[in-house]
């Protein structure tokens, strides 16, 4: 199943590949007709390149300074008529979906070789994983973050905290941007966001997968019923290829964000699963920089009386908890 999904999304990229570079060839020749000088100079640019070439082949090294210098004057007149058509260079080239592998799906690292592209493992956690987890990106990102939503009332009494639900999430966006951030850092803490349904806590966190992607990582966002239940389904139907393809998702993908956890129906199997994830993101033992965000409505103290201790201190110890407070905001954004 999983190399047909694979087949099938490379045929994709493949078609996204020709359809760029057909449209660039369509656009270089709608504008060759409106000002020829532009393909004669391509033309010329080429021909020295495959000259250059040669000379180096047959080491003929003499001409190889003028010929660098025409290529250069050729390219500065190009660049200027360019210019003086208010005509961006980019206009000119192939405007890929992913511009770091050019929608091939696959890039080369510096040892010559291949590995699969962000994008592609994306596609590929959207379809088996996420699912309809990550629909809301386009309207939940920090571009659409409306802190009017919340209450600049502080109440004590009624929320046990002395600042204002406004206060508290500006100071919760600002520590999200922080975290993407510092990404790349190992030592910067994962998240816990706890509070109540309706208060924000899935609108930041899509606001924080938002700019993972941006910056060309992968995300897998799933809530924990889902996520435990699919691994242990996994190992009891001992379906081994699935099973290796869902762990290696869970423990290697770049940012995990677990959803509603204390909404799963507990047991010793679920519980040395979850164990394994959280512990094994924590300590980078996949051999790179992962991160963890999970949502719960359970506070600390109840995720300690929920969980095995050694959960519970995990959490307290290696991720930056933040509590949402307030009155439930769905019902304001009708």
């Amino acid at each position: 199943m999983a190399n047909e999904i694979l087949n099938a999304l490379l045929k994709e990229y493949e078609q996204k590949k020709v359809r760029a570079e057909i449209a660039a060839d369509e656009r270089k020749e709608a504008l060759y007709k409106k000002i020829p000088r532009l393909q004669t100079l391509e033309n010329e640019i080429n021909n020295s390149a495959l000259s250059t070439a040669r000379d180096i082949l047959n080491k003929k090294y003499t001409t190889l300074s003028s010929l660098s210098n025409k290529i250069d004057s050729l390219k500065k007149e190009k660049e200027t008529i360019l210019k003086e058509n208010h005509i961006d260079e980019n206009y000119l080239k192939p405007h890929y979906e992913c511009v770091i592998c050019k929608d091939t799906g696959y890039i080369q690292k510096d040892n010559y070789q291949t590995e699969m592209c962000s994008c592609l493992k994306q596609r590929l956690l959207d379809i088996s994983f996420n699912k309809s987890n990550m629909s809301n990106l386009d309207k939940e990102n920090f571009s659409t973050f409306n802190e009017l939503l919340f209450s600049d009332k502080a109440n004590p009494e009624k929320y046990r905290f002395s600042i204002s639900p406004r206060e508290n999430m500006i100071k919760i966006k600002e520590k999200s941007l922080e975290f993407v951030q510092n990404f790349d850092n190992p030592d910067y803490k994962n998240l816990l966001f706890s509070g109540n349904t309706g208060l924000g806590k899935t609108f930041l966190s899509n606001c924080i997968a938002n700019e993972v992607l941006k910056l060309g990582k992968t995300v897998l966002y799933q809530t924990a019923p889902v996520l435990l239940e699919n691994i242990i389904d996994y190992k009891l139907n001992k379906q081994k290829a699935n099973l290796e393809d869902i762990n290696k998702s869970v423990l290697e993908t770049d940012l995990l964000i677990i959803d509603d956890l204390g909404t799963e129906s507990l047991n010793s199997m679920k519980l040395s699963e979850l164990f394994t994830i959280i512990n094994t993101r924590i300590l980078n033992l996949n051999h790179k920089v992962t991160k963890t965000i999970i949502s719960t409505n359970l506070n600390i103290n109840e995720i300690f009386s929920k969980y095995e201790e050694r959960i519970g201190s995990r959490i307290a110890g290696y991720y930056d908890i933040y509590c949402f407070f307030g009155d439930d905001i769905r019902f304001k954004k009708r």
